[in-house]
């Protein structure tokens, strides 16, 4: 019978293992873009002084906030081919929280689109509230969700459910949604040090020299207690030390780098801590996909929550054949939209023309 079973127990082998640590590439990719992207709505009520000022953040991100979102449907949707039992246990113990962001983010996208089609100052207002909290909202719970992944969620043998939502409401998890929710609010603020010019500028930058030290000291105590729980529970996965060091180590420059008006370079920092802050938690992670708070014998795992390796197979050419058009495709649309953004009238930062044509004015 054991030897039945075991056939019959799907190995993916050196597939499962690359579509784990690629799907943790798609989630570094979104938390990247569209970290930015919530950063910017977070702080909207913070940098804007009056209706224009709302309408250049939001034209900060318009061109390219629907692109970044294609990042989580590629990464949901390669969780749910590759590793069907995780999806399905996320999704059964999840559910709430992931109706609230997808609500938060469907909402979010109406008010971009919705937003100038009245003119009414009480309208764009109702729609900005939407942009705000559908940054926030996402912000927060990704962090908490993916620090439940960590530190164990109320599952047992085959990823049956036998928890309820107030199960992933810990110390923990919360702590991780304040890692991310400050994160990616200095990550937009660096951002918008890129995208804009005048006051608008200098608020950015006075905003990211504020938040830096507070995004340092929550960041670090998570690491900190991801570390502590790996030892506690002796499993450490993958985590090199060196990495979450430079994360922080960069983090830490960040506000240094905004004083001393290195744009460009403090997005970069605030952009490697993500990516080393997501990269912890999926090596931390390996080789289980979803920890559980019943014991090790009940974790899913890269090998028991996988596809059939036929599936796994055929994934693996898709992907290697569309992926290099899909990132040359979004590349591309960064460099077209580059432009720093300005006020109607007020001299560019760096002066940028189309055909003899200032690209940059904001519009209604």
């Amino acid at each position: 019978m054991d030897a039945l079973t075991t056939a019959a127990t799907p190995h993916p082998g050196g597939l499962g293992i690359f579509w784990f640590f690629l799907i943790g590439v798609l989630w570094i990719g979104y938390f990247f873009l569209e970290g930015f992207d919530f950063g910017v709505g977070i702080l909207m009520p913070f940098l804007a002084k009056d209706d224009l000022d709302r309408r250049l953040l939001i034209n900060a991100i318009g061109p390219t906030w629907d692109g970044n979102e294609v990042w989580l449907l590629t990464a949901g949707g390669a969780m749910f081919a590759a590793f069907p039992l995780w999806y399905a246990s996320v999704f059964s113990g999840f559910y709430l929280a992931l109706f609230l962001i997808l609500v938060a983010l469907i909402v979010r996208g109406m008010a971009f689109e919705f937003r100038g089609k009245r003119d009414s100052a009480q309208w764009r207002l109702g729609w900005d509230l939407s942009i705000i909290v559908g940054s926030f909202l996402p912000a927060l719970l990704w962090g908490v969700a993916f620090a439940d992944f960590l530190h164990g969620v109320p599952i047992v043998h085959g990823g049956t459910w036998v928890g309820g939502f107030f199960s992933l409401v810990k110390p923990y998890a919360l702590l991780g949604g304040l890692a991310t929710l400050s994160l990616f609010t200095l990550h937009g603020a660096t951002f918008l040090g890129l995208k804009t010019t005048g006051d608008l500028h200098a608020r950015a930058h006075q905003a990211a020299t504020v938040i830096a030290p507070v995004a340092f000291t929550v960041v670090t105590a998570f690491f900190a207690w991801t570390y502590l729980d790996a030892a506690h529970t002796h499993h450490e996965g993958l985590v090199p030390p060196l990495l979450p060091i430079i994360g922080l180590l960069v983090l830490a420059s960040v506000s240094w780098l905004t004083r001393e008006r290195m744009d460009g370079w403090a997005f970069v920092a605030t952009g490697i801590t993500i990516a080393a802050m997501t990269a912890t938690m999926f090596l931390a992670l390996y080789p289980r996909v979803l920890v559980s708070s019943h014991g090790a014998s009940n974790d899913l795992t890269i090998v028991n929550a996988a596809s059939q390796p036929y599936t796994l197979k055929v994934m693996t050419i898709v992907a290697l054949i569309f992926t290099p058009f899909v990132l040359g495709y979004q590349a591309w649309s960064y460099v077209v939209f580059a432009r720093r953004i300005h006020r109607p009238g007020a001299v560019p930062q760096e002066q940028v023309t189309n055909g003899g044509r200032d690209v940059a004015n904001a519009t209604n």
